[in-house]
C-alpha cells in the first residue's frame, strides 16, 4: 500500500513567497458530476462550472468519504473522517462540535478574513468565521429565510441562489482589503425538493433524456440494494418532489411563493399534471415519465445556480481579484440521476461516491489542466492550507494535492486507495451501513447493519456496478488481498468500529 509522504516544498514555498492567495469554495448540495458538462455530460451544459475548468483544472477522480450533506460539510472543514469530527450522519441529535480545529479558523490565525454565507446544515452556528450569513437546516429555494450572526432570523424576498450570490457579492465588495479573504459559497442547489427559478421553468421540456440502461435494475446479489427506499418508481413523491397536484395557498415550500411565481409554477405544472393522467395507470411509462420530470426539474435548479456562479466570476474579474484568488468549485457529495433506478445518494456505487471538483488559480494552474490521481475530500483542507503557504496540522487526515496542479502526472508516490465508511440507517431511505474501498480497478464493499453482507466489482470491466463478484471463486485471490487492504486502511483511518467489524467477519 502506498500513503502519502510528499514534502510539498516547490508549490507551497512558491506561493508563501508572494501574496498570500485569496481563496473562494463553491459548495454545492447534491450535484453530480453525470449533469456537468465539463465532465462529458450530454445532459445539458454547464458554462459557469466549465469555465472554473478551463481556466484551472479538472479532478477526474474526486470522491467523499461519506456521501452525505453534513458529514460531508464537516469533513471539507476539519480534513478528517466523521469519526474523527464527531458528525457521522445528518440525525437530528447530532450536532457538529464548532469548537474543535478548523480551516476557517487556521486561515484566521493567519491573517485571513473569513466567512460563510448560504447553506450551513450542521444543526449549530458556525465557528471562528469573521462573518457568516446561513440558511435554517435545509433552508427554502423562494423567500427564504437566513440566520444573521445576531442571531436573528430574517426572510428575504427573492429566489435562493441569486440570493446567496447577492449576499456573497455584497461581502467581497465590503470586506477588509488589505487582507486576503477565505469565503464559502454555500449553494441550498440542486438539493431535493429540485424547485427551479421561474425564469428556468421549461429549459429542458423539447429534450427527450436517456434512460439510464440500469433504470430497471433488479439488484441481483445486492442484498442492500434490494431493500433500499430511494426508487424514482416507489420513493419519489407525486405533491412534492413532481408538484402535481399542488395546493399553491396552503404553507410551506409553495406557499412561501410570492402570487406571480405561484401563477407561473401553477400554469407550468398543470401541464404535467395532464401529462400524469396519461400515464398512471401503466407502471413501466410512469416511471419512464417520473424520470423525464426528475431530470427535468433538477436540471433547470442547477441551470439557476450555474448562472450565479458565471455571475460570481464575472464579479471577481470586474473587482480585480481574478488573479490572485484560488476559485474551487465543488459538491458534498454526487447524486442518482436515474442509475439502479434512484435519485438520492448515502451508496458508495460511483454516482454518489464521486463528486465534482474543479480548481481556478491563474499562474498557478495551467488552463485546461486534467488531474485522474483520486482525491477525497479530507484532502481540501490540507491542500488550501499548503497552498496559502500554512503549516497543515498532523492531525488532518487528508493529503496535500498542490502538487498534482504544479505538473499533472509528475507525482509518483499518491494514493492508490479511497476508504469510504457510511452510517445514516435505517431513515430516511432504509440505505444499509457499509464501509468499503475503492481502488483504480477493484471496489470492495461490507454492509454490515442491518445485514451482513460483501460486495466486489469490477471497476474496469463493470462500471455499473451490476455485477457482484463476491463468490466468484476467480477472485478468490483478489478479495483476500482487498480485505487486507480494507482492514489496513481502516487502521490508518483509525476506524475502530470498522476494525471491530472486520475482526467479526
Amino acid at each position: 500500500m502506498k500513503w502519502i509522504f510528499i514534502l510539498c516544498l516547490s508549490v507551497s514555498q512558491l506561493i508563501a513567497q508572494t501574496r498570500k492567495p485569496n481563496i473562494l469554495v463553491i459548495f454545492s448540495d447534491d450535484h453530480t458530476q453525470q449533469t456537468i458538462s465539463a465532465y462529458g455530460s450530454r445532459l445539458m451544459q454547464t458554462p459557469g462550472i466549465d469555465r472554473i475548468a478551463k481556466e484551472g483544472a479538472i479532478f477526474r477522480n474526486s470522491f467523499v468519504t461519506n456521501s452525505l450533506c453534513a458529514p460531508s460539510r464537516a469533513v471539507f472543514l476539519t480534513g478528517k473522517y466523521g469519526h474523527m469530527n464527531g458528525l457521522i450522519d445528518n440525525s437530528p441529535g447530532r450536532r457538529f462540535d464548532g469548537s474543535q480545529q478548523q480551516l476557517q479558523k487556521i486561515l484566521g490565525q493567519n491573517g485571513y478574513q473569513t466567512a460563510w454565507i448560504g447553506k450551513w446544515h450542521l444543526q449549530t452556528l458556525p465557528q471562528g468565521f469573521d462573518f457568516w450569513r446561513i440558511l435554517p437546516d435545509q433552508g427554502h429555494y423562494f423567500q427564504p429565510d437566513f440566520i444573521n450572526m445576531n442571531n436573528d432570523t430574517t426572510r428575504y424576498t427573492g429566489y435562493v441562489s441569486n440570493l446567496i450570490s447577492d449576499f456573497s457579492l455584497d461581502w467581497l465588495k465590503k470586506r477588509d482589503t488589505s487582507k486576503p479573504f477565505f469565503l464559502v459559497v454555500g449553494e441550498k442547489a440542486t438539493h431535493r425538493e429540485w424547485l427551479p427559478d421561474v425564469r428556468d421553468l421549461g429549459a429542458f421540456d423539447d429534450e427527450d433524456f436517456p434512460l439510464p440502461r440500469n433504470l430497471f435494475d433488479r439488484y441481483e446479489g445486492r442484498i442492500a440494494a434490494q431493500k433500499q427506499d430511494m426508487t424514482i418508481d416507489k420513493t419519489m413523491r407525486l405533491y412534492d418532489d413532481l408538484k402535481i397536484g399542488v395546493d399553491y395557498s396552503k404553507p410551506g415550500m409553495y406557499g412561501r411563493m410570492l402570487p406571480e411565481e405561484k401563477a407561473a409554477y401553477k400554469k407550468y405544472y398543470d401541464k404535467a399534471g395532464e401529462e400524469y393522467e396519461k400515464v398512471k395507470n401503466d407502471s413501466i411509462a410512469l416511471v419512464k415519465w417520473k424520470f423525464q420530470r426528475y431530470m427535468r426539474d433538477y436540471l433547470s435548479t442547477a441551470k439557476g445556480m450555474d448562472r450565479n456562479i458565471s455571475r460570481i466570476l464575472d464579479e471577481l474579474d470586474a473587482m480585480g481579484l481574478k488573479e490572485n484568488t484560488i476559485v474551487i468549485y465543488t459538491s458534498d457529495q454526487g447524486f442518482y440521476m436515474g442509475e439502479h433506478g434512484w435519485f438520492d445518494k448515502r451508496f458508495m456505487y460511483e454516482e454518489s461516491f464521486r463528486t465534482p471538483f474543479v480548481i481556478r488559480y491563474p499562474g498557478h494552474i495551467r488552463p485546461g489542466s486534467s488531474i485522474n490521481e483520486m482525491i477525497i475530500n479530507i484532502d481540501y483542507a490540507p491542500s488550501l492550507l499548503s497552498m496559502a503557504g500554512i503549516k497543515v496540522p498532523e492531525d488532518m487526515q487528508g493529503s496535500n494535492f498542490a502538487p498534482l496542479l504544479e505538473k499533472p502526472g509528475s507525482v509518483k508516490t499518491w494514493r492508490d486507495v479511497i476508504y469510504y465508511h457510511y452510517y445514516e440507517y435505517p431513515q430516511p431511505h432504509r440505505v444499509a451501513r457499509h464501509f468499503g474501498i475503492r481502488t483504480s480497478k477493484y471496489k470492495l464493499i461490507r454492509f454490515y447493519y442491518p445485514d451482513q453482507a460483501w460486495e466486489l466489482f469490477d471497476m474496469e470491466n463493470d462500471k455499473m456496478e451490476m455485477k457482484n463478484l463476491i463468490n466468484d471463486p476467480k477472485y478468490r485471490r483478489v478479495i483476500e488481498d482487498l480485505k487486507t487492504q480494507l482492514k489496513e486502511t481502516a487502521a490508518h483511518f483509525k476506524d475502530q468500529q470498522a476494525l471491530t467489524l472486520m475482526e467479526s467477519k
